[in-house]
């Protein structure tokens, strides 16, 4: 898979999954981790599945409609891949936390929801529920902060809701941060993810820089 990987400077710190929205590329969320944990290494990866030459991480056959099957092979693609850029790059493989965004955070859920110990967290950003009728690996002692939108035309609340639900059955610590917003990514979402991994990954407290609306595309 196409990805950028950059080493941290502290190796207690976690890796940093960075999977960008639809259109996006590995270079789109290299901001959002200079924010979150500057001190994080960084695997970034572009999704393979091209939608009208826009990448994405798996097919969908309307606006919120995923292509199942193809999702189910595209979520084994990506685990696969993350054990070998682990043993490539020398990173701790049970160190990872997903950063996604829209078509990325759905990606990173589909990990969450068919791989035990896939992730050591994860900042969700606007996700939907990647399968219905699932029975989930233990998730337990999993953060997981999701970012929404009470206007979100694409992720409704109540999706949200059951999303949230879903992971907190299979044991993850999950914490939901609302924005008056539609689909995109604000500064103050930025900022509360930003407080919310200070809390869980990073002791001393939160930390991090500047960010704008302009830190994650697609």
């Amino acid at each position: 898979m196409i990805h950028v990987y950059e080493p941290g400077s502290d190796p207690a710190a976690p890796t940093l999954l960075l999977l960008h929205g639809t259109g996006g590329t590995e270079q789109d969320l290299l901001p959002l981790a200079q924010y979150l944990s500057p001190a994080s290494g960084v695997l970034s990866v572009r999704g393979n599945v091209l939608e009208n030459g826009m990448p994405r991480f798996f097919r969908r056959l309307a606006e919120g409609v995923f292509d199942e099957e193809d999702l189910v092979f595209r979520t084994k693609e990506l685990n696969e891949f993350l054990d070998e850029a682990a043993a490539q790059y020398g990173f701790n493989r049970s160190s990872l936390v997903a950063v996604g965004y829209s078509n990325g955070a759905n990606i990173a859920g589909s990990l969450l929801f068919h791989y035990e110990g896939a992730l050591r967290g994860a900042v969700l950003h606007h996700p939907m529920v990647p399968l219905r009728g699932l029975k989930l690996p233990s998730l337990a002692g999993v953060p997981v902060f999701i970012g929404a939108g009470h206007n979100d035309p694409i992720c409704r609340p109540e999706e949200t809701e059951e999303l949230a639900g879903l992971l907190r059955g299979a044991g993850a610590d999950v914490d939901i941060h609302w924005e008056r917003a539609g689909h995109q990514l604000t500064r103050t979402e930025v900022a509360a993810a930003s407080e919310w991994f200070a809390r869980q990954f990073v002791p001393g407290g939160p930390s991090g820089g500047e960010a704008s609306q302009s830190d994650a595309k697609g």
